[in-house]
Formats: C-alpha cells, structure tokens, sequence
C-alpha cells in the first residue's frame, strides 16, 4: 500500500519531483495555520500527466492530495496527511494574454504581483490584492477566493475567474466557463463525471425549496467578502423567473473550494484597468477601536479604494522589527487604531481635493485626532508596513499568540460598529484582549484572541471563543468566513452557519466531484477537528535546550523558532525587492526558505529523541544553503534570525560530527593569513592553482582573494606614530582593523585612516582581537564567545560617544551590535560597546550633521555613483549612510542598486558545492544590473565579499565607499598606493 515501494514507482512515473524524506514531510507539515500534519510524501509535478498519476495513484491507495501553492493559508488548507502537491516551482507560466479582450490565461504558480509586473505596460492589472501578493500564487488566490485591500473598489477573485482547466477527480479533464441557463440544462447529457456534475447541480439547484434554503441562511448578498462553504449562492437569482443568474459558471463554484473538489491546472482571468494615477494615503489616528469603525462607515461614502485598519497591538509589534520601525514614520502620539484610507484621481491636485474633503468630513463628526496625508515613496512604506501585519505578530514574546480561528469574519458595513462592539463585550467577558486590523471598508475585521495553544485551558477558549463568535456572525447574517477560507479551523461550523440542509447540499456537492476524497480531505465539508492536530502538543513538558548564544531575548532558541508563524514573505522573488531569502529565490525550493529553517528546528528540538537534539542529517541539510545574510532578522516580520541559528546549529552538531579540515581552516582563516602574510606572494600563487583548490575543496572557476604585500598593521606601524595622549581640541575614533581590512583590503584601510586624519581626526590603533566572524559563520562558536569577551574588556573604557568605535568591514565591525549581544559575559560592558561602535559610513554622516565635515573639502568633480549593500549593512545599519556620504562631493550622482544578496556570503561562495547557488543569487538581481550600467559609472560596495564576487560575476570593479571619498579630498586628484 502506501509503503516506500509504492512512493519509489510513483516517483518513476513523474517528470517532477517527489520528495518521502524525513526533512521534506516536516517542512510540509504546517502551513500558516495553527495545524500540523505529517503528509506521506511531498510531489512537484512538472505537468498535467504528472498530477494525472498523482490522482490515479490516490484513487488506488485510498489517500488524499493537498494542493499548494505559496503555503500562506491560514485555516490549515494545506495540511493534510496525503500527498501535498506543491506548484509553485513549475506551474508558473503566462499561457495566453488578450489585450482587447483584458484577459490573461495563466497556470496556478504564478506570483499575484510577478503578474501584474507583465500586465503593467498594457495598463492593466489582476485586482485583488491580498498582504501576502508579493508571493501569494493565483492557483491559492482562487482556491481561498482571495479579496485583499482593493475588494471595496475592484471585488474579489471569484469576480475575475472566467474560466477553469481542471483535473477531475477521476483523472478526466474539464473545463469550466459561462454557460446559459439553457447550455447549463443540457450538459448532463454525457456519462462521464463532468456530465454527472451538472446533472446533480442542475437538479439540486433547480429545487424551489433548496433556492429558498439557500437565500435563507446563506449570508447577506450585500457582503462582497462572502468564502462560505461553496458558493452555491452565486448561482442563485431570487428575481428571475427560475431562479438562476443569467449565466452560471461551475468556474465560480470552484473558486473558494480549497482544492477540494477539483485541481485547476489553467486559470483565465478578466483584468482590469489600472486605477488613476494619482494617489494619496490620509492615516487617520483614533482614541478607541470602536470610533475608527464608526468612522469607517462615513469614510466609506469618499469612494475610497482601500480602507484599512491597524490596531495598538500590531502598531506596537513594529517598534520592534528593523524593517517596519522605518515605515511607522508617520504616527503621531500613540492611537489605539489607525485608518489607512486610499483616494485617487488623474492629477495631483484633484486628489489633494479628494484627501481634505474626506479629513473634514471626519472632523465634522468629531472622529479622529490627527489626520497625516502620505504622498510618493511614503505610501509605499505605509502599505509595506499594513501588509506586515499578519506577520508581525509572529513577535510576541512568549507561548501566547494572537490565533487564526475568528480572522476573517466579514459583515455588512452597517452593521459593523454594532457587530464589533457585541464582539469586544464577548472578548472582555473571556478576560481577552483582541488583536484588530485589516479590511475595515470591507465590513471584515481579522479578529484575534491572544492564546497559548500549548496550554489546554486556551485550546478549549479555543473551540469556545471560536463558537461564540461563529453565533455572533451568524446573527448578523455575516459571513463567517470572507477571504481566508473553512478550512479546518472553520469548516465544522459551516451546519451552524448555513444550516443542515444546505450543509448536506454541499457533502451531495463533494461527494460527486470527489467521492473517494481524492482532493484535500478534511477541508469544508466533513473536516478535521478544529481542536485537533495542532502545531504544538497541548499540554507538553516544554524541551530544555542550553545553547551557547543567549536566545533570552525571545525565552530560548525553541520559542526563537516558534516566532515563524508561516506566512512566507521569505518566498517573495527578487521582483519585490529586499534580500530575503537568497538561497529561496536561487532554487525556488521551499526547503531553502527562511520558514522551512525555523520549521525544521522547530521540529526537532520538540520532537527528537536524541539527547542532543541537534544532531540530524536533516537540520544539516536544511541550514546548507543559508548564506546567513541575516536579512530575514530585518525582513521577516516575525524577526526570525535564521543566521543565529545555523551558528548554534552548527556549533551543537560538531560536537557529535566533527568539522572538515576545510571547515577548520575556513574557521581559522585569520591564523593561516598570519603565515601567508609572511611570503604573500608565494601564497596567493599558490592559492589559485587547480591543485589547491581541489585539496581545499574550493570551486575551480573561483579566483582566490589575494594577501596584500603589507598588513595593514605593519604599514600603521611603519607610517604612523600613535599618539601618546588624546587632544582634547582634536576629534578622536578608535578604528576597528578587522581581519579583511588587515590582510587583503590594506589600501582600503590606508584610505580610512588618511581621509580621517586629513578631515582632521585623531585616530587610534590599539591592539586587538579579529571580530571573530569567521569562528560564527562555521558554528565555532567557544572561540567566536572568547574573542567577543576579550574585544569588549577591551574597548569597554576606551570608547564613548565622544570618542567612539569605528570599522570597515561591515560582517565585522557590526558583529559588535549583533552577536557580541548573544557571546557576552558581561551584558552590561556589551551593550556599552554596541551604542559606541558605528561602522564608517554611519560616523562619517553623524559628522557630516554636526558640520564637522562640509562639501566644500572635496571635489566638484562630476562623478556617477551606484551603491550595493552588504547584507549585514542593511539589517544593521541601512544603505542610507552610505548614500548620505557619497553625496557630499557637490557633483556626484548617487544611487542604491535595489540588489538583494551578491552571493558570496564569505566562505559560502568559495565551497565548490556552494558556488553554483552562490552565482544564481547574483544573476538573480546584482549581476545584470551591474552589466547594464556604464563603463564610467563607479560601484560602490562596502563589504569585501561583495565587492569579490562582482568581479567573478562581471568583471567589474567595485570599490570601497571610504576609498572613493579618499579620492574625492580636494588635494588628492589623483589616488596613489601609498604603500
């Protein structure tokens, strides 16, 4: 039966993959639901045949397949103990597009907003907008019949589906579109299952009693956001004369059914014109939740085009996250709730009209107490930081979560200050405080409790909360679930929603399109509990794991893991800009995301039985490809920092397998260097031949970074009296000298200290250890925690912020605002260290403000300028520093190339079964740019791996930010080597 041998036949059988493995079942395991499900075996089917042989092989050992695209479901309609059929990694294709007809013809793994990049130029676009559309897929969108931000101007997916190819349940094909009443009639004629599906629709729905059932308990039709069960009501018209609309679309049906009744393998959409150009986002700021809502019903007669609502709970999470801390520019004082309203029109000047009308009739009521208008590059902040929400609250610190069970509920938008105020009573009656944001135009608020879900008192106000709100609905004749689906986590509760009877139309429904429950059991109709298989045992003795970087900051490494509450923004291609997740984006496998790393931990530290926990084959697998760049530490909203936790990884996993001779010598990199140093140019010949390389397990096609003819310390030495005392009327840095800066970048070294000293700063040069950098990024970490103690003895009562610590290096001087936190004895001393130690380009602006530094010091010149960041700079620090310095010679034009990672990832790029992966992540962004700019155009980059890698990627130099501003002094026309 469903044995290893049958899974091997099938994989033979599949021009895709199909994954059985330990590593991949875990990883597919949970969604970004509250659910967890081991599934027998993972498949990528690469074409129709391939899921055809899925269904056969479903059909004959009695399982079920799951359908998946991006994973981002929040009712846990991508759990399943079957076979989960992911399409995102092949089913990506645009098929056919008509611009006459506005319509496009795509299959299910294509990204929402990777779309309407090909859509833009003809002036159209895909509509509905979901948070999650920088990697949410069309193939989810229709099986939620997703809605998003722009449904109160646009409708939702079900409105833009015109047609279905689908795989039957029998393997058969299908194709669902518009049809007459009278085409519609006549289809049953046939004898196979599409013709016994119009016959049993036909003849149920044709029923006056079942018409009036379904007009009875389904919910009002003035709820655009209607996901209940299957849409049979679509069908429906009580005004005509049979009852039917006047064309019906099984396509419609379909939409919204979680992949439960059919597997859509082409899905043709109607497109609509891009809305006006113009645009302005008016934020208004509120005292209580309930006045925001009150406010919405008067905001919602300015034909406004999105209309959301955040709440203190989310607005709190963004103090806390890098990324979004950034976007919250615009808050003023500390509002219970926000309104983000959108209007538009075809100039500016008509929409500025449109914004100050909509703030006066909100003042008129008296609703709101500060009303910011955004306008350009800041609308695109506020609404990064709306669709952060879901994510953000992965950052409560702590068992207890804000639960997906009472999301997605949608009312009347009358009805909704009434139905909220019911809800918050029932809330306050339970003792809870809930969390509220998202669709306020839309009568949907996503509604959630704060529970701890391993406790089994919160699991049964789990079912409570859950039924009281379903009730809640139900009296308001809502909806109770809008846009994110049953599920699981609602699908039992449909009898009390819409009544037993039409609830046992909808078993008749699946029970004829699926009746060996091929397609996603457990979902909708007969579903799963929704208290059951739930992503933590209740009840459980929390696992003990002693790490030795300090994880208290979220309670421990475990629960530092369990902030991954699934909702995939480390999918998002290179298209929505950021970095994370590089490796992602180079294979396109959810095995090398942000979420299947956190997961997969997750996994076995809960699960393991082994008494070091961290010892399995499948960890090492998962963390290979991480290149820890440490953007999901900014980027993820949930602040997981995977990077953190390939160092401890690796660091527990060698005490059982102990590391490769190249690992150690990666490791002690700065040791080997010392003796290198000595005959470097023996050294670097020696370095870059086959023979090497192949010894040292070092990819052939990478050239070796080459030892200078002088350290940087022995030319300070020779070049350089330190000085005995510390001036008091001279500006004074201590200048980190990492171990990059040391041996390889010595010239860019001489360049920092002579810039420094000729804007006339005193710099000091004392004896101190590497950063420890390469000891972190190979799980060494006793050695890494030794150097972080010693450096910060050291630099502890040297530095203040009158004389503070400055680096190069970005990976390294910044290990002293990151890691160092986690190594450290003494926190107190670390966080000293950390507040005083800024990398050059952050000192260099600051001096910049103060008028310390002025344009008229250096060239005037012009000159074209494009920056790359280096990973850890832009989760630390920002590219804006960079920017901000660069600009200061009067000509210079200056801009950041939006690159993502480079690839190189210190050592990374250099392992020779890392190098392939490591030049993808640089053609996925970084290279093409860089081949497309001009010869003249100058690139600057600040770390020494990235500038490594775009020579191998393109032959270019890049040049340290710091050595281009040398360059541009005003008695230096010309750069020598100084040395």
């Amino acid at each position: 039966m469903k044995t290893k041998k049958s899974l091997k036949a099938l994989s033979k059988k599949l021009k895709g993959d199909l994954f059985f493995d330990e590593l991949h079942k875990r990883i597919y395991a949970t969604d970004a639901s509250v659910y967890r499900k081991i599934p027998l075996a993972v498949a990528y089917p690469k074409d129709k045949n391939d899921i055809k042989n899925l269904i056969f092989f479903a059909n004959k050992h009695h399982i079920t397949l799951i359908p998946r695209t991006a994973g981002t479901s929040l009712a846990g309609q991508c759990v399943g103990d079957g076979i989960v059929v992911d399409v995102s990694k092949y089913f990506t294709k645009i098929i056919a597009f008509d611009e006459k007809q506005q319509t496009i013809t795509v299959e299910p793994g294509i990204i929402r907003d990777e779309l309407n990049i090909f859509l833009e130029p003809y002036g159209l676009f895909f509509s509905p907008n979901t948070s999650t559309s920088n990697r949410c897929m069309i193939g989810g969108m229709v099986g939620n019949n997703s809605s998003g931000s722009t449904s109160i101007q646009y409708g939702i997916t079900r409105d833009k589906v015109l047609e279905l190819e689908t795989l039957l349940s029998d393997g058969s094909e299908a194709t669902f579109n518009a049809l007459t009443v009278e085409a519609f009639e006549k289809k049953p004629l046939g004898s196979d299952l599409e013709s016994a599906i119009y016959k049993m629709l036909f003849k149920a729905l044709s029923k006056q009693d079942v018409q009036a059932e379904i007009h009875e308990k389904f919910p009002k039709k003035s709820i655009h956001r209607r996901n209940t069960g299957y849409a049979v009501d679509a069908f429906l018209d009580d005004k005509a004369p049979n009852g039917f609309v006047e064309n019906i679309n099984i396509a419609k049906l379909l939409c919204g059914s979680e992949g439960t009744l059919a597997f859509s393998t082409a899905i043709k959409l109607q497109l609509d014109v891009l809305p006006p150009k113009e645009e302005v986002f008016v934020v208004a700021h509120f005292n209580s939740i309930q006045e925001s809502l009150e406010a919405t019903v008067i905001a919602m007669k300015h034909n406004l085009y999105s209309c959301e609502l955040l709440d203190k709970t989310i607005l709190d999470c963004t103090k806390n996250n890098r990324e979004q801390a950034r976007n919250r520019f615009f808050i003023e004082g500390d509002p219970k709730a926000i309104l983000m309203m959108e209007v538009r029109a075809e100039s500016v000047e008509k929409t500025d009209v449109l914004a100050s009308n909509l703030i006066e009739d909100l003042k008129q009521y008296n609703f709101g107490y500060a009303f910011p208008k955004l306008y350009n590059q800041d609308i695109k902040k506020v609404i990064e930081l709306r669709k952060a929400g879901l994510g953000l609250l992965g950052n409560i610190i702590g068992d207890a979560k804000a639960v997906a069970c009472i999301e997605d509920t949608a009312v009347d938008l009358k009805d909704l200050p009434a139905y909220i105020s019911e809800f918050t009573e029932m809330m306050d009656s339970y003792k809870q405080k809930a969390v509220y944001y998202a669709h306020a135009g839309a009568g949907e608020i996503h509604l959630r409790p704060i529970l701890n879900l391993k406790a089994p008192k919160d699991v049964a106000l789990f079912r409570e909360i859950t039924t009281e709100t379903a009730k809640l609905v139900k009296k308001y004749k809502g909806s109770f679930s809008g846009e994110h689906g049953d599920g699981i986590v609602r699908g039992e509760f449909l009898p009390l929603m819409i009544g037993e009877k039409n609830y046992e139309l909808l078993r008749q429904i699946k029970h004829t399109f699926d009746p060996n429950n091929v397609f996603n059991k457990g979902k909708i109709v007969d579903a799963y509990p929704m208290d059951q298989s739930l992503r933590y045992e209740i009840d459980r003795k929390e696992p003990e794991v002693e790490t030795l970087l300090d994880f208290s900051d979220s309670l421990g490494i475990l629960r530092a893991s369990e902030k991954c509450n699934g909702s995939g923004d480390c999918r998002k291609p290179p298209s929505a800009g950021g970095t994370m997740c590089p490796s992602y984006r180079a294979t396109r496998n959810e095995k090398d995301t942000t979420r299947a790393r956190a997961n997969t931990l997750r996994e076995f530290l809960t699960n393991s039985d082994k008494e070091n926990k961290f010892d399995h084959k499948a960890l090492k697998a998962v963390f290979d490809l991480c290149l820890s760049c440490k953007a999901c530490a900014s980027e993820c909203p949930s602040n997981v920092d995977v990077a953190s936790f390939k160092a401890e990884f690796l660091y527990q996993y060698q005490k059982e397998n102990p590391p490769s001779f190249r690992t150690k010598m990666l490791a002690n990199n700065v040791k080997y260097n010392s003796i290198g140093s000595v005959f470097p140019s023996l050294t670097n010949v020696l370095l870059n031949t086959l023979l090497v390389k192949e010894i040292l397990g070092v990819a052939k096609k990478r050239s070796m970074p080459k030892l200078f003819k002088k350290t940087f310390r022995k030319w300070h030495r020779n070049n350089v009296n330190e000085p005995t005392n510390k001036l008091l009327d001279k500006r004074s840095v201590y200048l980190f000298v990492d171990e990059f800066t040391n041996y390889y970048d010595v010239q860019i070294g001489i360049d920092t200290f002579e810039l420094l000293t000729k804007l006339g700063y005193q710099v000091h040069i004392v004896d101190h250890e590497e950063s420890g950098r390469s000891y972190l990024s190979k799980g060494f970490l006793d050695e890494a925690k030794t150097i972080a103690n010693k450096n910060i003895s050291i630099f502890n009562n040297l530095i203040s912020d009158k004389m503070p610590l400055v680096g190069i290096e970005p990976s390294a001087i910044l290990s002293f605002r990151d890691e160092y936190l986690r190594l450290a004895d003494n926190k107190e001393a670390a966080k000293h260290v950390s507040n005083n130690t800024f990398t050059i380009e952050e000192f260099l602006k600051s001096e910049i403000l103060k008028g310390n530094i002025s344009e008229n010091q250096f060239t005037k010149k012009p000159l074209q300028i494009k920056i790359h960041g280096h990973c850890h700079q832009k989760v630390l620090s920002g590219t804006e520093p960079t920017f901000y310095i660069l600009n200061l010679p009067k000509n210079y034009s200056v801009s950041v190339i939006n690159s993502g990672c480079c690839g190189m990832a210190g050592s990374f790029g250099y392992e020779k079964e890392h190098y392939k992966v490591s030049m993808q992540v640089g053609e996925d962004t970084l290279f093409p740019r860089i081949r497309n700019m001009k010869a003249s155009t100058i690139i600057a980059a600040s770390g020494t791996s990235c500038r490594h890698q775009v020579f191998d990627g393109t032959k270019r130099i890049a040049e340290h930010p710091i050595s281009i501003l040398r360059k541009a002094l005003s008695d230096f026309s010309e750069h020598e080597d100084v040395v």
